[in-house]
């Protein structure tokens, strides 16, 4: 039992509810924080564990406003902020487990802050270059993403597994882990289970421009900065001092230098340190402007040639929404200002099982085309078009179970014997095969293993389903409307007499470490008497203890003691 809790229980107690949310949000309290009443939150938030973990969250002038407050100082500015955490109190001076806490910890003084320098004309090419790679690269993750959800490590990066099959794809994987925190920010993925998929806000964002999509990301990563490193204006301080911004945390040197790597990748850092100039409004905390951005990237194209070896030639950055759409029927073999793609009897069944037919596929490619199409390309496509849907999967009515069917008995056959759909159990039935396992499972299965197979409705038409259907970006992260039951409980137990409440637990924990207290008892007469009691028991309204005075058993009405101070345990 602290002492130094009553003072904070009765701050908390006398808080708005928004105010608490705000606190037990910053302070990281579950919501199931096992707490009877605020007495119990003072005592935690007090506690030298969790005051470990909310000391590295402090700012460098918050740091140093309390150290100053722990010094007989003033706390300045921060003062407000520093009360709101818990750390201080509403006349400024820390708490006493608080002053410990920080005890012997010191602040290094960061460089002195200098105006940032507008980059060269040549810098801010190259960072315009840096900038325009970055978003070409990320939207390429976010197209594998969305076909293949990456596994992640316990830390939120990616596996050593999958970065080789990026590398293998001509993905930097130097580079994939800063790319898949961008997304995060930005809401393009989602990390479920321990995978990263592409969300449903990157479908929109893959078919924007260069210039939309980076104003996009470096929004994100601006309103996602810590606030260590976040200016009163809502933009950030000089990037040499992000890695002082939060000195009592030993994990921040790193963190800075992931945030500047991650500034630098965006454009928003030349490569000798200064400013270009489309970086200037989003560090004063306005909106992004990419104009000046634009100018420097490379025009995009809306033709591509497509040649009689089954490849297509974009001579130029193809637009994103005609590239994404190419790129589900041809595989993008290079990818540079002239970016190359093949098609393939697979790359095309690829299109038909996302929902492309025959007509679609040769429309668009007609209107993109700057030399026609190419008759072996004509083949192709009429090709897999006439082999798709032989094989038909549906679910039978009267059993449940789901059925195989197709034209080709051929197919039946070796669907019955291949090794690889041994998993589904199938079984002959008539002239199709049978199985217990789902119907999208055994879809997945047969395309796969590269069977032309087809999703079919109730009603005979055909389905088109998306192997991983992209989610909804996350909520954010700052909702703390869950503690707000943490936060009724408390007021229940909330009693009219705080001094009552409060020498209640004061005996009860003396009682439970059979403690030495000095209580101050009420005499019927109006007057007061000194004793001291080694506390023994308590029940009935009623304290129990010996009286080291008179070494004699002395029994206490509760409502008689007027203060009782531990003086040993």
């Amino acid at each position: 039992m602290s002492t130094h809790a009553r003072p904070l229980a009765d701050w908390l107690a006398a808080a708005r509810d928004e105010d608490l949310l705000r606190l037990f949000a910053a302070r990281a309290v579950r919501a199931d924080a096992p707490w009877h009443d605020f007495f119990d939150a003072a005592e935690a938030l007090l506690d030298p564990a969790s005051l470990s973990r909310v000391l590295p969250a402090l700012t460098a002038s918050e740091a140093r406003a309390l150290l100053d407050a722990a010094s007989g100082g003033e706390a300045g500015q921060d003062r407000e902020q520093l009360t709101a955490l818990a750390l201080l109190r509403p006349d400024g001076t820390p708490y006493p487990p608080v002053v410990t806490a920080i005890a012997g910890r010191s602040i290094p003084l960061p460089p002195a802050a200098a105006p940032a320098s507008p980059s060269s004309e040549t810098a801010a090419a190259h960072a315009a270059e840096r900038a325009f790679t970055t978003v070409a690269v990320l939207a390429d993750l976010l197209l594998i993403a969305r076909d293949s959800p990456f596994a992640l490590l316990t830390g939120g990066g990616v596996s050593a597994g999958e970065k080789r099959q990026l590398a293998e794809a001509g993905v930097p994987t130097e580079i994939v882990d800063t790319l898949a925190a961008i997304a995060l920010q930005a809401g393009l993925a989602v990390s479920a289970d321990r995978r990263l998929r592409s969300s449903q806000s990157a479908e929109e964002w893959l078919r924007s421009s260069a210039a939309d999509r980076w104003a996009v990301l470096v929004t994100a990563f601006r309103d996602a900065l810590p606030r260590g490193v976040r200016s009163a204006g809502g933009g950030w301080v000089p990037p040499e001092a992000w890695p002082f911004a939060h000195p009592w945390d030993p994990t921040w040197a790193e963190r800075a230098h992931v945030l500047q790597d991650a500034a630098a990748l965006l454009g928003l850092i030349a490569e000798d340190g200064t400013e270009p100039a489309w970086a200037v409004s989003l560090r004063r905390g306005g909106d992004a402007e990419a104009e000046a951005l634009a100018r420097l990237l490379p025009a995009e194209v809306d033709r591509i040639f497509l040649q009689n070896d089954l490849t297509a030639i974009a001579p130029g950055p193809l637009q994103p929404a005609l590239d994404v759409r190419l790129r589900t029927i041809a595989a993008r073999e290079s990818a540079a200002q002239a970016s190359s793609y093949r098609f393939t009897s697979e790359s095309v069944a690829h299109a038909f099982v996302a929902g492309e037919t025959e007509a679609s596929i040769l429309d668009f490619l007609t209107s993109v085309s700057l030399t026609g199409i190419p008759q072996p390309l004509g083949y192709l496509i009429a090709q897999t078009a006439q082999r798709h849907g032989l094989v038909r999967v549906s679910t039978d009515d009267e059993t449940g179970r789901t059925r195989i069917e197709s034209s080709d008995a051929h197919l039946i056959q070796a669907m019955a014997v291949d090794q690889s759909l041994r998993p589904l159990a199938l079984s002959a039935h008539l002239d199709s095969l049978t199985t217990r396992v789902g119907r999208d499972t055994v879809y997945w299965a047969l395309t796969d293993a590269r069977y032309p197979a087809t999703l079919v409705g109730p009603d005979g038409s055909l389905l088109v389903r998306e192997r991983h259907p992209a989610p909804p970006a996350p909520a954010p992260s700052g909702d703390s409307t869950d503690l707000m039951p943490l936060i009724t409980r408390l007021r229940s137990h909330q009693g009219p007499d705080a001094d009552a409440a409060w020498l209640d637990r004061e005996l009860e924990a003396a009682v439970r470490a059979k403690s030495v207290l000095e209580v101050t008892v009420g005499m019927p007469d109006g007057s007061t008497r000194q004793l001291l009691l080694e506390a023994t028991g308590m029940g009935g309204g009623r304290l129990r203890g010996r009286d080291r005075a008179a070494d004699v058993e002395r029994t206490l009405p509760v409502s008689s003691i007027l203060t009782a101070t531990i003086v040993a345990s």
